[in-house]
């Protein structure tokens, strides 16, 4: 009987193995063989290679883009369908009432219907427009012919065709990008109205010509030097984050041509952002990287050019308290809701734009405050943008396609085969003329706050073909080449530090050294902080672990390498640090908000070198008034003692390894019976928050880190050698 049952449970296992594979099988890409095509003048030859990317071959370009339409869609149409239905605030339809407050803010955005006006402007006989609508084609032939994404069976959703209006809420979303000023406006102003202007100045919110700035030059002109973190975090596709791109020119080159270099950072996701993908026609040909949803890759690279972005981070939202009693236009919107009713809203829209204080916490007034948005506002030419510079014959027509971008702000990077390199940030920028603070919430009722003037791309910090030889970006404040700092929200200077101090290191690059510095993870800022702690604490009954870890934290250098003990102690300490400084004033909620905004990360270096400042005080201790020192030294004796419950007494063991790692999250991470088949990951890791290799997590008290964002693909264009140009996509071409 025994063994009759075990060959029963046997078969049923070898049955379920079978329908498995079958399933799996019939659900495959097809990389092989001949499908027919409408819409197509002539055949298109498709090659995969080795890790599934599409190398398209055409008589025309119309039919290439027809049949990159076809092949993206197979790898991804899951990813289309989240990333198109963001912006159009259409989750809640197929997840239900958990997403129903991030459908709420982005109908309030208004993206979907800032696009639907973009696209009554576009030129319908463009080269541009044609060819989105042939991408598009081929991603509807998909549709009707291909096999439907398991995400689509386990979720009972049906497929969609898709339109221009899905493309350019894509567009939207990245346009939504970092969304610092709905986190960080809101608290500056609580800060102030709550706590007063000792507390600002102490926080260095104005722009700091000291820090390493991205230098300007242009050899034909003389210049003059909250509750949106959790719409983010619950979101199913990756927001922009950040990012890395340097371009050194043929003089500082071994082989005497420039080497491109670009890791624009993202949140991390299965299935990974960017989607690869070669297309060569006769008179074209660009291997570039695609974003779900977008036809002209904003990475690319051929045999003459490449181009790369990092978030500008610039300021191109403000906020304005509005008179209650209007004017108004009211926007209906309505919200579907998997297994609920339908949920009808109404938008306030103001002369500045939407009233945002139902859909964003933060928020705490009952005057009404509404968003003003460059996306919003400008005639935003991101898809004839992007078409230019994937087909730019010259550096001079490239920069045209940069000058098209208003919003997101882009730091665009350039290097050719004729030995040009050029960054620009490309942007609407503006002033306001009566030089109020945007990072406050200001009055949109007296008829000056909102006096704006435009500035011509002229006036945009750029830098083209420089004598140092090198042009970078790391999202860090750009010098000014308009008499004014440019307002924003810039990372600190930590990865530009390090990146300029490795390239001032030698005249010779070739591929190898870039690769390795792509990879570097040593800050060039951490040490300093350290060495001002460290000399400033109290060492009073220090036990023999305290000991220890003044002398590991002495004698690091800043990397964050897996083995090394120090960042695991010094991120114990800088998140205790952190709240015994800034929690008592800005309480729970606050201080959470705090922790998600860049002024943390621009603030911590700045913070520990202020003797005297009105933050260091527990508001919640009357009788005593603490300094810096007593917090750098309480902190630290809670940090140790932490560790030790956490990972025992042997301090030699708590390495960084056990404290960081990574997992690529799918859309269904949250099904605790998926979450194992989909996600991809955990791993462990090297590199941490701000160090160029940019493992971004967020900071807490628990002591273990789960990396969120970082390096969404790494790419080298060696001119010397471009058919050996290498890359990376974490988790490959498939969904």
């Amino acid at each position: 009987m025994l063994k009759r049952i075990i060959k029963i449970v046997l078969s049923l296992f070898v049955l379920l193995a079978v329908v498995f594979w079958m399933f799996v099988t019939s659900n495959r890409p097809e990389y092989k063989g001949e499908i027919q095509l409408g819409n197509l003048e002539k055949k298109v030859d498709v090659y995969f290679d080795s890790i599934g990317v599409p190398h398209i071959y055409a008589d025309n370009q119309k039919d290439a883009y027809v049949a990159l339409g076809f092949v993206h869609a197979q790898d991804r149409l899951w990813q289309m369908e989240l990333i198109r239905r963001i912006a159009a605030g259409r989750l809640s339809e197929i997840f239900g009432k958990d997403l129903i407050d991030t459908d709420k803010f982005f109908k309030a955005l208004g993206i979907e219907v800032a696009g639907l006006k973009k696209i009554e402007g576009l030129d319908k006989n463009s080269v541009a427009y044609q060819l989105a609508q042939a991408y598009l084609n081929g991603i509807n032939q998909y549709i009707e012919s291909g096999t439907t994404p398991i995400e689509f069976r386990i979720l009972g959703i049906e497929k969609e065709k898709y339109t221009l209006k899905d493309l350019y809420n894509v567009f939207g979303y990245m346009s939504f990008g970092f969304a610092q000023a709905h986190i960080t406006d809101p608290l500056l102003s609580s800060i102030q109205n709550k706590l007063g202007d000792a507390y600002l100045n102490d926080l260095g919110i104005n722009p700091n010509p000291n820090k390493t700035l991205i230098k300007n030059y242009n050899p034909s002109t003389n210049y003059t030097n909250s509750s949106v973190h959790k719409i983010v975090k619950n979101l199913p596709a990756s927001p922009f984050i950040g990012s890395n791109s340097w371009v050194i020119g043929a003089d500082k080159t071994k082989n005497k041509k420039v080497i491109f270099a670009n890791d624009p950072h993202m949140g991390f996701a299965q299935p990974a952002v960017w989607y690869q993908a070669h297309i060569v026609t006769p008179e074209f040909e660009i291997y570039g990287f695609n974003l779900a949803l977008t036809p002209f890759p904003m990475l690319g690279h051929n045999h003459n050019f490449a181009y790369g972005l990092t978030m500008f981070e610039n300021d191109d939202i403000d906020f304005y308290t509005e008179n209650p009693n209007g004017p108004f236009t009211i926007r209906k919107e309505t919200i579907k809701v998997k297994d609920g009713e339908d949920i009808h809203i109404e938008v306030k829209e103001s002369k500045n734009g939407p009233i945002m204080n139902a859909f964003l916490e933060g928020i705490e007034t009952d005057i009404p405050v509404s968003m003003n948005w460059i996306y919003s506002n400008s005639n935003n030419k991101m898809l004839e943008a992007s078409y230019i510079m994937s087909h730019a014959q010259s550096l001079s027509e490239f920069k045209k396609g940069a000058s098209f971008i208003s919003a997101p702000g882009l730091n665009v990077m350039y290097g050719d085969s004729k030995d040009n390199i050029a960054w620009f940030a490309s942007a609407k920028l503006y002033k306001h003329t009566n030089k109020v603070n945007s990072k406050f919430i200001l009055n949109g009722t007296n008829g000056e706050d909102n006096k704006l003037e435009y500035l011509d791309f002229s006036q945009n910090p750029q830098a083209i073909n420089p004598p140092w030889n090198y042009v970078y970006s790391a999202n860090n404040q750009p010098d000014s080449i308009a008499d004014f700092l440019y307002p924003g929200y810039y990372l600190p200077e930590d990865r530009a530090k390090r990146i300029v101090q490795l390239l001032e290191l030698k005249n010779d690059y070739n591929i190898q050294d870039v690769k390795i510095m792509i990879n570097d993870v040593q800050s060039a800022v951490v040490p300093d902080i350290i060495n001002e702690v460290l000399k400033n604490l109290t060492e009073v009954n220090f036990s023999d672990n305290e000991q220890k870890a003044l002398k590991i934290l002495k004698n690091w250098n800043g990397a964050y390498n897996m083995e090394e003990v120090a960042p695991t102690i010094y991120n114990k300490f800088l998140f205790r640090l952190t709240k015994n400084t800034f929690e008592d004033e800005l309480g729970e909620k606050g201080f959470e908000q705090y922790l998600n905004t860049v002024l943390f990360l621009r603030q911590t270096a700045n913070q520990v070198k202020l003797r005297k400042s009105v933050w260091w005080d527990n508001m919640n201790t009357k009788e005593v008034k603490e300094d810096r020192d007593e917090i750098f030294t309480q902190s630290f004796h809670e940090s140790i003692t932490a560790l030790e419950e956490q990972f025992g007494k042997d301090i030699s063991t708590w390495t960084w390894d056990k404290a960081l790692s990574v997992t690529h999250k799918h859309t269904f991470d949250k099904v605790s019976v998926l979450k194992n088949f989909f996600n991809v990951g955990p791993f462990k890791i090297n590199g941490g928050n701000e160090v160029i290799n940019n493992q971004i997590f967020d900071l807490n008290d628990s002591g273990i880190y789960q990396v969120h964002s970082g390096p969404s693909t790494r790419r080298v264009i060696d001119f010397s050698d471009v058919e050996n140009s290498v890359a990376v996509l974490p988790t490959g071409q498939s969904g």
